[in-house]
């Protein structure tokens, strides 16, 4: 089995992180869970959400990217799923150098066959286009991401797709934990 993978919130537990980041920011204004919330929708969905300014999103943003890789883990049975699969490939908004930071960090790097990310030049999610790439050139047999905008890219190109822990109308599978991830193949034969 090919999958492609989202990286935040889906292989590296970022967002609570995340969150803490934009509670700062916005001052301690709002509830932890609904900033959360909003996150994980998007992050433009929650900046406009919350009607941050421009200097709150660019602040955000700087200390966005001082992320260590020690303040956010893998999830737990992330990494069976990885060894399960034939390739896995990961399609991401986050720069490549971080990336591989947090992978190398937590010793999963060699799992992955290529990173796709938003230096390659391709449109953000939900356009196809990076999806297209790599469904061309590995045959993806599932799609894993946490939310819907990870998922409609893969449901336009006829790939199986996999909710992580959300809700989603479109998710031919869903999972709240990657310990289910073999519940699933065995019960529904990816």
């Amino acid at each position: 089995m090919n999958i492609l993978w989202d990286f935040d919130g889906t292989l590296i537990d970022t967002y609570p992180v995340y969150t803490e980041l934009l509670y700062r920011v916005l001052n301690n204004q709002y509830e932890r869970e609904e900033i959360y919330r909003q996150l994980k929708v998007s992050f433009g969905h929650a900046f406009h959400h919350f009607q941050m300014t421009d200097e709150q999103v660019e602040e955000f943003k700087r200390i966005e990217r001082g992320i260590l890789p020690d303040q956010a883990k893998p999830f737990d049975g992330v990494e069976e799923v990885l060894k399960f699969a034939s390739m896995n490939v990961i399609m991401t908004h986050k720069d490549r150098n971080s990336v591989e930071l947090f992978l190398k960090h937590h010793g999963i790097s060699h799992f992955f066959t290529e990173i796709v990310s938003v230096e390659d030049g391709y449109p953000r999610k939900p356009d196809p286009a990076s999806y297209r790439y790599l469904h061309e050139k590995y045959t993806i047999d599932l799609a894993i991401g946490d939310r819907e905008l990870d998922l409609n890219p893969a449901k336009k190109l006829g790939i199986s797709t996999c909710m992580f822990q959300g809700e989603s109308v479109i998710a031919d599978y869903r999972l709240n934990q990657y310990r289910d991830f073999f519940d699933v193949v065995k019960i529904e034969g990816i």
